[in-house]
């Protein structure tokens, strides 16, 4: 890698870098760190996350205030996203940065690329919003404000380029990073955890709207399943109970008649906590592909509101809405949706999970598959380093 000298771009290049979502902070932020490896003289500033953050982007704005999920309940924040776009716009026409580049959450980000397009600054994109099941008019504003979309599923660059966009399947960022920190035994031991019971790790989602719709539906379920059936771990971000006190000031629950089911809450372990579990019930999204190339099977779900969930069955068109079914093809796991989604069949499913070992180890074979397809042969962030280094050596005139 280079690290200054020959070929380096001149002295405090700046490069625009915006992620708008947890996800899109990690993928992000690694990529600052390795572009920083190979070139020392660049800097990075936009919408940051806190681990962009601490990978040294200068934070114009924080990634914290646009993390909101739902068709209608998003119209609410719009005055304050707006204000916020204005900001990052404003930056990049004053700092005039050598290129930008914008990590998910489309509908936020295609917006400013059409801006950042007509101030001449050349637009990297990465991982591709989700026009193949909806909204297909993204491609071609792909097409027409990104110069290059680094794809992260594998059936996203067939379809992106038969819309004239420049694309490539890089692989999943988390396929080479995902992994557990501590031994089962350990895990076990740090946390008090029986290893001779089965292992049910809870996964509501990390914003605040899906913690508030999945937790009360899990936390039936968890009473339907029984205190004797299983350990329940709920897998969890830092500072998760504090900031969710009404579901969190007592974690013991008493499902009628039997034994009180108590939810043991762990933060900031969430891939050893999936890691180490037997079944996992998770929401769906990025946990979802974790579980997968954790190997662990898993029961999944979603719930949005009433008014969300009708304009989505309008204009969504996918087979599956789980991206691991996606990726596999074919119905690897469960997908109780919306109306689905009850504390019953949450239940039902993660009983078929926990007293059938021949269909784990079914689920897991798949998830192996599914795993591999995301591999993509070497390290997704690295790839799109590469990649993006070729770009911006064509944009930038070395120093």
């Amino acid at each position: 890698m280079e690290s200054g000298g020959k070929g380096a771009y001149p002295k405090n290049t700046t490069i625009f870098i915006s992620a708008g979502e947890s996800s899109g902070d990690l993928y992000a932020s690694r990529l600052v760190e390795s572009l920083t490896l190979r070139h020392p003289t660049l800097t990075f500033s936009g919408c940051a996350g806190p681990r962009m953050r601490l990978a040294g982007v200068e934070p114009v704005v924080r990634s914290e205030s646009l993390s909101v999920v739902g068709l209608v309940e998003v119209v609410h924040h719009i005055p304050r996203i707006y204000c916020q776009f204005r900001r990052l716009v404003r930056f990049a026409a004053q700092r005039r940065p050598a290129a930008a580049i914008l990590v998910d959450s489309p509908d936020f980000h295609l917006r400013l690329a059409k801006k950042l397009k007509r101030l001449g600054i050349p637009v990297l994109f990465v991982v591709a919003p989700q026009a193949w099941a909806w909204r297909r008019g993204r491609a071609r504003q792909l097409r027409r404000y990104v110069e290059h979309l680094y794809c992260i599923f594998p059936f996203e660059e067939p379809f992106f380029r038969k819309f004239g966009v420049k694309a490539t399947y890089v692989g999943h960022p988390l396929a080479t990073t995902v992994h557990c920190s501590l031994s089962r035994e350990d895990f076990f031991r740090k946390h008090s955890i029986d290893a001779s019971r089965p292992v049910v790790v809870v996964l509501p989602g990390s914003r605040r709207g899906e913690i508030a719709r999945h937790l009360p539906v899990l936390m039936n379920a968890v009473k339907l399943l029984g205190a004797d059936r299983a350990t329940y771990v709920v897998a969890a971000p830092f500072g998760f109970s504090s900031s969710n006190p009404f579901f969190f000031h007592d974690r013991t629950w008493t499902s009628g008649a039997g034994a009180p089911v108590q939810l043991k809450v762990i933060e900031g372990e969430t891939w050893d906590a999936i890691g180490h579990a037997d079944v996992a019930l998770a929401a769906s999204g990025t946990v979802t592909i974790e579980a997968a190339l954790l190997g662990t099977p898993m029961v999944t779900f979603y719930r949005v509101t009433g008014t969300s969930w009708l304009l989505g069955k309008l204009l969504v068109d996918v087979p599956f809405y789980s991206m691991v079914n996606l990726v596999a093809g074919r119905r690897v796991v469960a997908e109780l949706i919306q109306h689905e989604m009850t504390p019953e069949g949450i239940a039902r499913e993660a009983s078929r999970l926990l007293d059938d070992p021949l269909e784990r180890q079914r689920m897991r074979a798949e998830l192996g598959e599914v795993a591999a397809a995301l591999g993509g042969g070497k390290d997704a962030i690295e790839r799109t380093a590469d990649l993006m280094d070729d770009s911006l050596r064509s944009w930038i005139p070395a120093g």
